[in-house]
């Protein structure tokens, strides 16, 4: 349902202009990626040409957290290259070729031009926690998307999924949990108060 909501939306810009950037957003653990992913299958489908774009790619490298002493933080809005990450985002809107970074989460890691975007590129698909957030500098992210989508998912089930995650590393349920609780959940807590309204939000 979320998926056929979105596409036609998208159609229905697509109608109007060469390129479509919409921002899909959420807590951590709000199945970001997978509506993205899910999305995109189905635009190209019916021949709209579709790229995913993660904001993920923007973490900062973990020597430089380490120096910052941030590493444990990994995730929150300032371990995260925000003005890199913006500056992304307005060189999409020019609808020429561009190459993105992706997170390879296996590694922990980000891979420089893991993306490529063509020039000829009908809609870019960009998920992230922070693309519709009231604090400094990503607040400037708001303007620059043609179609935003929220997904509205309740705590509880948040804090299941994002200790799953981290069990599915094959860390042990107190070492997920508590990886969960000091920095996923908080981190969750924060992209909820500060959240922008969307065009879209999904339940």
């Amino acid at each position: 349902m979320h998926v056929n909501t979105l596409a036609e939306r998208v159609h229905a810009l697509c109608a109007e202009q060469p390129r479509v950037l919409v921002g899909i957003v959420g807590a951590p653990a709000s199945g970001k990626s997978t509506l993205a992913s899910e999305l995109a299958r189905r635009l190209v489908v019916q021949k709209v040409k579709t790229v995913v774009v993660p904001m993920d790619g923007f973490h900062l490298h973990n020597d430089i957290l380490d120096a910052r002493d941030m590493r444990p933080r990994k995730g929150a809005p300032e371990t995260f290259d925000a003005d890199g990450f913006i500056n992304l985002i307005n060189r999409l809107k020019e609808n020429v070729e561009v190459f993105a970074p992706m997170f390879d989460r296996t590694q922990d890691q980000a891979i420089a031009g893991a993306i490529e975007v063509p020039a000829d590129t009908q809609v870019v698909l960009v998920e992230g926690n922070y693309l519709m957030f009231e604090e400094a500098p990503w607040e400037f992210l708001a303007p620059l998307w043609d179609l935003t989508a929220r997904l509205d998912v309740p705590m509880d089930q948040l804090r299941a999924r994002l200790i799953q995650r981290w069990l599915s590393l094959n860390y042990s349920r107190a070492v997920a949990t508590r990886r969960a609780e000091g920095n996923d959940i908080p981190n969750a807590e924060r992209v909820l108060k500060h959240a922008l309204p969307c065009d879209i939000t999904l339940n």
